[in-house]
């Protein structure tokens, strides 16, 4: 460990369960699959054999149902979703009203949990906990939502039909590069021969999924996590960089920063929002980045100056009249400065232009 990554991921070392947890036959998807690699993380199901069936009588011998049987009922472990006035969902999201100056909104999900979106509320915090021992409390909150906004909410919106853009609206392009199509590509083809055993196919399902997941938390905690420690310590000292409070000065370049900057203007109530984030890069020029508004990925709060955008390098530093400019991007997002100086100078001038 070390002052910028506090957190390993610990080996898991638990005694194999012979709890039986059974789910339904036939062609599989990403859902069930991901929900039974998430059990055999915990205590109870760790490395569980699974039934797969649709024989209620057979239900009947398991511990655990996931994915079908009609019912949710977390007393009794039961997890299916595909009930007639099903509607569990997760916890609401909180964004920034852009046009209030960043007031806190919570917004009810677009998706409804699929079975592993069950799994999930009821015991992720549990396998996050035993991959990451050394999560305090409030860590292990911040990474249960940010792993269920990243990576679950994903395949509980495709499990249960909800379209990625509005009504009316047709995507320019497909990808079919997701874990829901890498998983239903596993499914032995109407045509294979010979035809492959079903059930080891699910189990190469259900690793590809636990893949997955366990990157997407490792991204999360060892990156993500430490990151937000700068991102705080510059938001928290942004009115001694500059007196607007609109500009942070980041440590480090290369750390992410955009989605701890927007929860920590919530929770600090930072008013005015920050416009523009300054960090040096591997090269060792200083950047002044505009900050996008939240949930858009290239509408700025504040762009750069019109006349700067797409000039470079001594006529930059002409038409702005501040020295060691080395760009402006086209699109006015971000800037660069041989020196911190400069760049927080870009930062100022772009401010008294808004």
């Amino acid at each position: 460990m070390s002052a910028t990554n506090p957190h390993k991921k610990t080996k898991l070392n638990m005694e194999p369960s012979s709890k039986l947890i059974a789910t339904h036959s036939g062609t599989f998807q990403a859902d069930e699959a991901l929900g039974v690699w998430l059990l055999r993380q915990t205590l109870d199901f760790y490395q569980s054999p699974v039934l797969r069936s649709r024989d209620r009588e057979e239900f009947e011998k398991a511990d655990i149902v996931i994915d079908v049987g009609g019912i949710y009922d977390h007393s009794k472990r039961l997890y299916d979703h595909h009930q007639r006035g099903y509607e569990e969902r997760f916890d609401d999201k909180v964004t920034t009203n852009n046009e209030n100056n960043g007031q806190e909104v919570r917004v009810p999900r677009c998706t409804k949990l699929s079975a592993s979106g069950l799994v999930y509320r009821h015991y992720g915090k549990e396998v996050i906990q035993n991959m990451y021992p050394s999560l305090a409390e409030k860590d292990l909150e911040l990474v249960y939502t940010k792993m269920y906004n990243t990576f679950m909410e994903a395949i509980d919106a495709v499990d249960t039909g909800v379209e990625q853009v509005p009504e009316g609206c047709e995507l320019v392009y497909k990808d079919c590069t997701g874990l829901s199509r890498r998983v239903a590509r596993l499914n032995p083809r109407w045509n294979e021969d010979p035809q492959p055993n079903v059930n080891e196919r699910f189990e190469e399902a259900s690793a590809l999924c636990g893949e997955d997941f366990v990157q997407v938390l490792t991204q999360i905690v060892e990156s993500d996590l430490p990151a937000r420690a700068f991102v705080e310590k510059a938001v928290l000292k942004r009115l001694d960089l500059d007196r607007s409070g609109e500009i942070i000065l980041l440590e480090s370049g290369g750390m992410p920063w955009k989605s701890h900057l927007y929860e920590l203007e919530k929770e600090y109530k930072v008013d005015p929002l920050v416009k523009y984030v300054l960090y040096v890069d591997q090269a060792g020029m200083w950047r002044v980045q505009a900050v996008t508004v939240e949930g858009q990925s290239f509408e700025n709060r504040l762009s750069l100056p019109e006349e700067w955008r797409g000039v470079r390098d001594e006529d930059l530093a002409r038409v702005s009249g501040i020295e060691g400019c080395t760009f402006c991007h086209a699109s006015g997002f971000i800037g660069g400065n041989k020196t911190l100086e400069g760049a927080l100078k870009m930062a100022q001038v772009a401010l008294g232009k808004k």
